[in-house]
Formats: C-alpha cells, sequence, structure tokens
C-alpha cells in the first residue's frame, strides 16, 4: 500500500489519494461528493484550519492515556467511525474488514443502515463496541426489525440520523446517473424497504417516512432497551428537543456536507450546541476531521469524542482491513503527540484554553473547566478533495 510517489501513506489524504485511483470514477464521486455546490463538505475541513493551538513546555508528560469512557465502555482513543453506507463499495469485505480493524484497536464503529454486510455479520468480526445508525422508513416494521436485531447482536446504541427525510441533491451523483453495482446491496433490507435501493436518491424519497417527530425517540429506546442517539444537530435548538425527547447523547453533524449545501460546518455549529445540552449528555462530532489534532481542536470546544467517515472508506480501499487500522493508528499517534505538547496528560483535561479561535488573540477565558464552551467561529472555504 503506497501513494503515487511509492511512500506509505501517512495522512487520510494520501489514503485518499490511493483510494482515488483504485476506485471507478462515478465510486469516488458517490463517497467523496456533497451536496449543491458542496460548499458544507469543504466547509468541514476548512475551519480547522482556522483554529490555533497552544503549546505547554516542561510538562513532564511521557506518554498520554488517549482512552475514554463513554456509555459504561472504555474505547482506546475518542474516535470512532462514522456511519458510511455500502463499504463494499470500497473492498469486498465491506463492514467486516473495517470492524476488525477497529476493534484491534478498541475502537467503536457505528454500522450504517445501508451496510452492504448484515448486522450478524459485522457483530461477529467486531471486538470493539457497535452502535447501529437508524434511518426511519414509512415501513415501520423494518426500523423496528432493524433496532431488535441490533439489540440480539450485541450493539450497544441506536443512532437515529434526524437530519434525512431523504438524501441531499448530490449533483456529481445525478451528473454521473449513478447506480449500486449489482454486487452491493442492502443487506439489511428486504421487501419494500429495498425496492429502488440501487439508486441511493430516488430510493430516500420512495422509502423513508418524512412523518417522524421526537417521540421517536423514545419508542426506539422502549423498543429496544438500547441508548439512542441523535445524529445530524446543529442548533441549540434542535439539541434542546432532542435532549427533551430523552437522548442519550448528540452527534454533531451535517451529514459529511451531503444534505442541505450552505449550512455551518460541523465544528463551527459544536460550540452552541454543547452550551444548549449543558452538560445532560455527551456531545459528540463528526465532519472533516483529518487529523489527530483536529480530535483534540474537537474536544477542545466540547466534544466527548469524535467520528471519521469517508478516511475509513479510503483506507478500506487502499488496503483493506489492514489500511483502516493503519489510517486509526496514525491519527491515535497524531493525538497523543498533540497532547504531549499542548499538555494534556488525558482527554478529560482538554479545555477551550487550548485553542485559539479566528479573530482571537488570546483563548477564550472564563471557563477553564474540561470541554468549555468558546464563542463560534467564522469559516472559510476551499475545494474539496
Amino acid at each position: 500500500m503506497t501513494s503515487a510517489t511509492g511512500r506509505e501513506p501517512l495522512t487520510p489524504d494520501d489514503f485518499a489519494e490511493h483510494a482515488r485511483r483504485e476506485l471507478p470514477a462515478d465510486v469516488w464521486d458517490f463517497i467523496a461528493g456533497g451536496a449543491g455546490r458542496e460548499r458544507t463538505l469543504a466547509a468541514n475541513e476548512a475551519v480547522f484550519e482556522t483554529v490555533r493551538l497552544r503549546p505547554r513546555a516542561l510538562t513532564g508528560i511521557e506518554e498520554p492515556d488517549t482512552s475514554v469512557e463513554v456509555f459504561g465502555a472504555r474505547w482506546a482513543a475518542p474516535l470512532g467511525i462514522a456511519p458510511v453506507a455500502y463499504h463494499s463499495l470500497a473492498h469486498p469485505d465491506g463492514e467486516t474488514g473495517t470492524a476488525a480493524a477497529a476493534g484491534r484497536l478498541g475502537l467503536p464503529l457505528v454500522v450504517s443502515t445501508f451496510a452492504g454486510r448484515t448486522l450478524e455479520e459485522v457483530a461477529g468480526a467486531a471486538d470493539a463496541p457497535l452502535w447501529l445508525q437508524l434511518y426511519c422508513f414509512r415501513d415501520a416494521g423494518t426500523t423496528f426489525g432493524l433496532a431488535r436485531r441490533a439489540r440480539d447482536s450485541g450493539y450497544q446504541a441506536l443512532v437515529l440520523t434526524v437530519d434525512t427525510p431523504f438524501t441531499g441533491r448530490r449533483l456529481r451523483d445525478l451528473r454521473n446517473g449513478f447506480t449500486l453495482p449489482a454486487h452491493v446491496t442492502p443487506a439489511n433490507l428486504t421487501g419494500p424497504a429495498a425496492a429502488g435501493s440501487a439508486t441511493p436518491g430516488a430510493h430516500s424519497r420512495l422509502a423513508f417516512d418524512r412523518s417522524l417527530d421526537w417521540s421517536v425517540v423514545a419508542r426506539l429506546r422502549d423498543l429496544s432497551g438500547l441508548p439512542v442517539l441523535a445524529k445530524g444537530v446543529l442548533t441549540a435548538r434542535d439539541a434542546g428537543a432532542a435532549v427533551a425527547a430523552g437522548v442519550a447523547g448528540i452527534i454533531v453533524s451535517n451529514h459529511g456536507g451531503r444534505q442541505l449545501d450552505g449550512v455551518q460546518a460541523s465544528l463551527e455549529a459544536l460550540p452552541e450546541v454543547v452550551s444548549a445540552v449543558r452538560g445532560r449528555c455527551p456531545v459528540f462530532l463528526d465532519g472533516g476531521i483529518r487529523s489527530g489534532a483536529d480530535v483534540l481542536v474537537a474536544l477542545a470546544l466540547g466534544a466527548r469524542a469524535v467520528f471519521v467517515g469517508r478516511p475509513a472508506l479510503y483506507a478500506l480501499a487502499a488496503g483493506g482491513s489492514e489500511g483502516v487500522h493503519r489510517m486509526l493508528t496514525l491519527l491515535i499517534a497524531e493525538l497523543a503527540d498533540t497532547m504531549v505538547l499542548t499538555g494534556h496528560a488525558s482527554p478529560g483535561t482538554i479545555d477551550a484554553d487550548t485553542v485559539i479561535l479566528p479573530g482571537h488573540s488570546r483563548p477564550h477565558t472564563g471557563n477553564t473547566a474540561p470541554h468549555a464552551v468558546p464563542h463560534p467561529m467564522p469559516c472559510t472555504d476551499r475545494s474539496p478533495g
């Protein structure tokens, strides 16, 4: 597994370069692309470039402990793999290869409703926490059946995607006339819920239940006995509604820039959501994480942990399960280095004084508790990829 320069990949961008060479052009666009003009897609990464870190000297830290506890489980780092559909587009092993890599490192995987492998197969390959991401279908039996199967297979939580009554208008897929290859199917769906799934955008408009409200959280929790997180929250209003509905956690996310183009980058929205939640449940983040330093920045702004999506598929395409293992190992090593250089022996001490936001010459002050919430930041744009 080498890059175009003949060197081992050292960053998620290196894995992306390799994946772009390996994958058919329309598959690359399906994975890498976003909604509309892809402004939000670009902003998810670009916003991290506007934040500066504050180093500390002579801290005496030799080896930091990167581990965190989430819902009673110990993760090796505040890092997991976000739900992304159809890992088998990237590699024949699909989600089982991704789960094996994450499990070897003690990191969680959030399995997509649109996985190319069954929930039970993925559970058999995993040796770390699994969560199931849920879309809600017009056929409620399909949704609740997935929740029950997740519970029975040992999944530890449900992740309800709340920003997707249908999938966003993704111009790359429309221009390519993208359809799934014949060998890639939604392994966990049958009958009406699976009909037409070869064309993901059109399928979502036919199959997804648009009549949902926040009461679905309690129904899923009561039926499965599992904690339910809300994924796709970007505002204080929705954060408050989610907490009132009884969610166990919130994932600040704009669906990787694939839903409503022009919304905030995930990192921009994080402080507002953390402030609204007021510690009543953990807040997580996905979108734009491309380095261990990015992980630390998200923790400084209030996230309990972060999830990476596209980098996992790029690494899977580049080197199968070993590629995913290497990519995650690099992120953990970068996080550990960044923690030492900013004076943190564990994630729990990372606070807002660790970062300087754009337009500020000094860090946010007045709240030095871990995961303190600074003011929101502006974002600069750049082209994706």
